[in-house]
């Protein structure tokens, strides 16, 4: 499949590139500076120059699937926070309504269906999340929203534990970018959100449990 990763710098992003290779996937990362271009292309993806908070329509014209794992950072602001989780994501669901895609995988976070569940400090960035949420919710896409707990830059272990709702726990990035990967293609995934920390059982195997 031709795969466009939304926010293919950041360290997710990075490893959907790479994973999507090695998959024999074409990944195509989007970036939003010329000096990101390099390192998507080292990873064996074609970068393409967007802007989350533009028109992306060039970006996703001709794709099969659609990832959406950008982020506005912890150390920017609630409108940036708004600008790129939320209406960023939005935007780039649109296109890809638009331009007749349906896969589409949005990496979210652990409560961004309940923003109650964290501290004050974290609400406005889950409160964002969640409303881009519930906009691909809304539409026809074969959509897969993936709610990872805490991020790690641990060893993947290709086990993970899923549901509506998990207990706060870590996760590796490694283990998020290959769940991601795994969702576009298992149907059992296609209109599920779920929330996801290590666990037990094979990436897979627990995708088939959301049926």
């Amino acid at each position: 499949m031709k795969v466009l990763v939304a926010g293919a710098n950041g360290h997710t992003g990075r490893l959907l590139v790479q994973y999507l290779k090695e998959d024999g996937h074409e990944p195509y990362g989007m970036v939003r500076k010329e000096e990101q271009k390099a390192t998507i292309e080292s990873l064996g993806g074609i970068p393409v120059l967007a802007d989350l908070t533009k028109d992306v329509g060039h970006a996703v014209k001709g794709m099969d699937a659609v990832i959406f794992a950008a982020g506005s950072g912890s150390g920017t602001g609630p409108e940036q926070t708004v600008a790129v989780d939320q209406e960023g994501a939005i935007n780039l669901v649109k296109n890809t309504e638009k331009f007749g895609m349906t896969k589409f995988v949005m990496l979210s976070s652990i409560a961004a269906g309940d923003p109650s569940r964290v501290g004050e400090d974290m609400r406005h960035y889950m409160e964002a999340k969640g409303k881009a949420d519930e906009y691909l919710q809304s539409t026809e896409l074969d959509y897969t929203i993936v709610r990872p707990g805490g991020l790690t830059h641990g060893e993947s272990t290709s086990k993970i534990q899923v549901g509506d709702t998990v207990e706060f726990g870590e996760i590796p990035r490694a283990d998020v970018a290959k769940t991601i990967i795994a969702a576009l293609q298992e149907p059992d995934a296609y209109h599920k959100t779920f929330e996801v920390i290590s666990g037990d059982t094979q990436i897979e195997e627990a995708l088939k449990t959301l049926r």
